[in-house]
């Protein structure tokens, strides 16, 4: 997975598809993110002694990682990622549309 926490990143499928944002958790182990303000639930909790009332509360649900794209913020559109070696050795990933690096 190229994706990582903190990336930009844009919807390309779904009910939230052409929305924004800030990438808050990855799960590689299946293959999904967390986006911040993206595939927001609700979830009924039931009253408890803590919580007598109940309540529902809204919580960010996992999206599948082939539903994201890095969003290039100069270009305002998605692009793909790839990795490659920089002068030093190390390896680096760069966006395919222009070839500028990832920090």
């Amino acid at each position: 997975m190229k994706l990582r926490r903190g990336d930009k990143v844009i919807v390309i499928s779904g009910k939230d598809k052409g929305k924004t944002g800030t990438i808050q958790k990855v799960l590689p182990k299946k293959n999904m993110v967390i986006i911040d303000g993206i595939n927001i639930r609700k979830k009924h909790q039931k009253p408890t002694q803590a919580n007598p009332n109940g309540s529902i509360i809204e919580m960010y649900a996992p999206l599948d990682a082939s539903k994201v794209a890095y969003y290039d913020e100069k270009a305002k559109k998605a692009t793909k990622l790839g990795y490659k070696l920089d002068k030093d050795g190390n390896k680096v990933r760069f966006m395919k549309s222009n070839g500028k690096e990832i920090k």
